[in-house]
């Protein structure tokens, strides 16, 4: 794009940045998503003195089929970003970047601000970015120069793109291409998203042999990439394995499926052979256990919780865990998930994603209660929110 041309886009972003409200027809001129960024950024208290993102150096398992599918193309993907003079970072569900590569021109650049693996780019950390805003919005975006809320930034353009794991449909992580603001292209979103297609194509790949539960609505199987046919118990069956991978002798198995009912061993016996035949010899036993890869979207609600990701957790927690289980392992369990997602959420300031939740839970009561607390007392929605609350 023309120098000049980007330029007057810098001074139309620096006159409106600081004057804009969601209401403003100027608005029009700025991505209604950056906008709204700016505001969460300004409500998240970053320190103003603030230049690098903050490096997390705990490791997590959330990313684990990520890093698996870069060690396919990863040497494509650095061969693009040499030839591009850009710097290219993959980073987890929570904005936690993964993995980097970069060219000469750009290494000391992302470096300088922690564009690095470990670097945490969610916008409660350095406000409006790329990496971070492709997440929320579950949707390819640019951040522009002084779009992006950290100054130290300003000298950038950054494209992101969510990466979709292939058998779920599921946002598992996000894939970022930055350079400085004077190479700015139109075509940088489609270079972002060619990247992340390789890195998809290579999570199918190293899936082959996976196993993947769905357990809240209604809970299913998907094993090497097609649904399979299961009775609610054999369902039931593979998620406590799933849960207990060191394995389970018939009696422990027994009575975390059935309690004190009276079903016979035999019954457990009969499902496991079925699930044996199913499964193409990629379950073990004595003791019971699964010889694959298991991943679920509870898994990933519990993984996002541990590593504080609780916008990642309330998006995954799109209903209750086995609603019609008498599973007293799984009741107990569900019991665990349910107490650690509420006192995350009563411990939560972020009014937009406790909203968010609401929708896709109306009957979350410690969303409300938090609601409640958070909304000053003269809002209409305070009075339906206190409604709520007494039923």
């Amino acid at each position: 794009m023309n120098k000049n041309r980007l330029l007057e886009q810098r001074h139309r972003i620096d006159k409106r940045r600081f004057n804009i409200t969601f209401t403003d027809n100027n608005a029009d001129l700025i991505q209604q998503s950056i906008v709204q960024s700016w505001h969460r950024s300004d409500s998240a208290n970053i320190p103003t003195e603030r230049q690098q993102a903050p490096i997390n150096a705990t490791k997590s398992d959330q990313s684990y089929y990520l890093k698996k599918a870069l060690g396919y193309c990863q040497n494509q993907l650095q061969h693009i970003t040499l030839q591009s003079s850009m710097v290219m970072a993959v980073a987890d569900i929570g904005s936690t970047i993964i993995w980097t590569t970069a060219s000469k021109s750009m290494q000391k650049a992302a470096e300088a601000v922690n564009f690095i693996e470990g670097g945490c780019w969610g916008e409660s950390q350095v406000g409006t970015n790329a990496l971070a805003l492709s997440l929320k919005t579950q949707q390819s975006t640019c951040v522009f120069s002084n779009e992006h809320y950290m100054p130290s930034v300003h000298e950038w353009v950054c494209y992101a793109t969510p990466i979709i794991e292939p058998h779920t449909k599921q946002v598992i992580g996000v894939l970022d291409l930055s350079t400085t603001w004077q190479n700015h292209n139109n075509f940088g979103i489609f270079a972002a998203e060619r990247c992340a297609s390789i890195l998809q194509s290579a999570l199918n790949e190293c899936q082959r042999h996976y196993l993947y539960i769905q357990g809240f609505n209604e809970p299913s199987v998907i094993f090497n990439g097609k649904t399979l046919r299961l009775t609610p118990r054999q369902v039931e069956i593979l998620t406590v394995l799933a849960l207990c991978p060191q394995g389970m002798s018939l009696d422990a198995l027994h009575q975390a499926i059935y309690g004190e009912r009276k079903v016979s061993q035999g019954t457990l016996k009969t499902e496991m052979s079925q699930l044996r035949d199913t499964l193409t010899g990629s379950l073990g036993s004595r003791p019971y256990r699964l010889l694959m890869p298991v991943d679920g979207d509870f898994l990933r609600v519990e993984q996002s919780l541990n590593a504080g990701y609780l916008e990642a957790a309330l998006k995954l927690y799109t209903g209750i865990f086995f609603s019609k289980t008498e599973s007293p392992f799984l009741c107990t369990w569900r019991t665990c998930l349910e107490a650690r997602l509420s006192q995350a959420i009563y411990h939560s300031d972020q009014v937009d994603l406790l909203l968010m939740h609401l929708s896709n839970c109306p009957d979350a009561s410690d969303a409300i209660e938090r609601l409640i607390e958070l909304m000053p007392d003269n809002l209409p929605i305070q009075q339906h929110l206190e409604v709520l609350s007494t039923r």
